[in-house]
């Protein structure tokens, strides 16, 4: 499945033209794929263990990505847009203990750095741990002024504690979550909107406000002001290829700053990279254009920006767009995106030619015999500003946050009752965070469609289409299945 021989067929792949899929799949192997997600960890590594967009890690990472494909001999250009980054708070416990501990900014805090001792308002720690903790100004009688305040959800809402806080002279506030069910055991991250502080105001879990609440507990809090910054998205070009007839693939090249995002998105990432890379030597019929985003992470940044800055006319020039967010989960399902909208779920179907191009996905798994289940068009990843601007898309998911249920588990083996990626926007999402088989198999569903689009769009467009990319003689027994399906 896509594994590859080494050796002299190794030799081949660098050498020869791929341009039917039985050599492109050959070619296109786990261990490339691999390869590409072991240097995206070495820079997270490398960089505070993030490569989330407005730091290090992803400038390195863009760097990666425009050195493997310009050596390639792809025209490349850096797509600036306009980023705000927003880095994460520090929580650090000073006294009785040193510990740092993960924190969540709160919309409308106020900004700074702060080191001083703890002081715990009126929270309750033995279950069912029910609590005002806060939400009144007497809870803050004789509440010692430069202290930070630490206050337990529950009952008000974060705005009234931090402000009430704020007016008894805190100098910062923890908001710590209450511990009263499974949900509100873990870090929160909320907001004090329409309300603002100007202290700083940060989250944590129930267990780290526990740790906090000691006595003798001092902290240190910061919290960093927004900075304005340039970032860039990686936009590669064949060519050769109609330029009025351009095939997009695009996979978001960014992580959260919580973690390395090896899975998220380093998956789809270096699943494209290594597509293109070995297509290098071939002259598509179609423009063949491949995006890394920035800022997917926060909220579709990149790729929003970069189809707002295209003319009428060069939106009309993409026959489709290919999307692949997260294509290795450890607990995966193999979804497409359901452009037909067959499923009936959440939005309606893709633009015109969307139902295609899943069909195009279908057909692969399917001479595989390998099951695939569709997903909704939920707006989460980069197809969204294609979607939203006429131009068909699809592409392919393994899951994220949601829970495999028994009936998948049952189809697709894993474990029932799990995240399809348990370590989704966490550290954890490492080189190790990865299903070798869910990875083997969607990389070469992505040069298959890849190399199919690339010769011909005609199903998804009609007479945009150029050419009628057929199997040659030596693919006519290939398991890969029909070109022209």
């Amino acid at each position: 499945m896509g594994l590859g021989p080494l050796g002299a067929d190794a030799v081949s792949c660098n050498t020869r033209v791929n341009n039917t899929h039985a050599k492109l799949l050959v070619c296109v192997t786990l261990a490339g794929v691999r390869s590409h997600q072991a240097t995206l960890q070495a820079i997270a590594d490398a960089n505070g263990g993030v490569r989330a967009a407005g730091t290090p890690g992803y400038e390195q990472s863009v760097q990666y990505i425009v050195g493997k494909m310009t050596a390639a001999g792809y025209d490349v250009t850096l797509n600036a847009f306009p980023f705000t980054y927003v880095a994460l708070p520090l929580l650090r416990q000073t006294a009785p203990l040193a510990a740092t501990y993960e924190s969540g900014t709160f919309t409308g805090t106020g900004y700074g750095e702060v080191a001083a001792a703890v002081t715990a308002v009126d929270i309750d720690l033995a279950p069912p741990r029910a609590n005002t903790s806060g939400c009144e100004a007497a809870d803050f009688a004789g509440f010692p002024a430069g202290n930070i305040a630490l206050v337990q959800r529950g009952t008000c809402s974060f705005a009234v504690k931090a402000l009430n806080a704020q007016a008894a002279g805190a100098a910062a506030v923890i908001i710590f979550n209450q511990g009263n069910t499974p949900d509100r055991e873990p870090l929160i991250i909320g907001t004090l909107a329409p309300s603002t502080a100007t202290i700083p105001v940060v989250g944590a879990s129930f267990a780290d406000g526990t740790a906090l609440a000691q006595p003798g507990s001092a902290a240190q809090v910061r919290v960093e002001a927004p900075q304005l910054v340039t970032q860039y998205n990686v936009i590669a070009e064949s060519r050769a290829g109609d330029p009025n007839n351009v095939v997009m693939a695009g996979a978001h090249l960014d992580s959260v700053l919580r973690g390395p995002g090896i899975n998220d998105n380093g998956s789809g990432s270096a699943a494209i990279l290594e597509t293109a890379l070995q297509m290098a030597k071939v002259k598509p019929r179609n423009k063949l254009r491949f995006a890394w985003w920035g800022a997917e992470e926060s909220g579709l940044v990149g790729s929003t920006a970069y189809v707002a800055g295209l003319s009428a006319e060069e939106k009309a020039r993409i026959a489709l767009y290919l999307n692949f967010d997260m294509v290795g989960s450890p607990n995966h399902v193999f979804f497409i995106y359901d452009g037909d909208d067959s499923d009936g779920v959440g939005a309606g179907p893709g633009p015109g030619g969307s139902a295609q191009i899943e069909k195009v996905f279908e057909g692969f798994y399917a001479a595989r015999g390998v099951p695939f289940k569709g997903t909704d068009f939920s707006g989460r990843s980069d197809y969204g500003p294609f979607i939203a601007n006429g131009i068909p898309a699809g592409g392919l998911f393994t899951g994220a946050e949601g829970v495999k249920t028994a009936d998948e588990a049952a189809v697709w083996g894993g474990t029932a009752g799990q995240q399809y990626d348990p370590c989704y926007h966490l550290r954890c999402d490492t080189y190790a965070n990865n299903n070798d088989l869910a990875l083997d198999v969607n990389s070469d569903a992505i040069a298959y469609a890849v190399l199919q689009f690339a010769m011909n769009t005609e199903i998804v467009n009609g007479q945009r289409g150029k050419g009628n990319f057929k199997m040659p003689p030596d693919e006519e027994d290939d398991h890969h299945g029909n070109a022209t399906r």
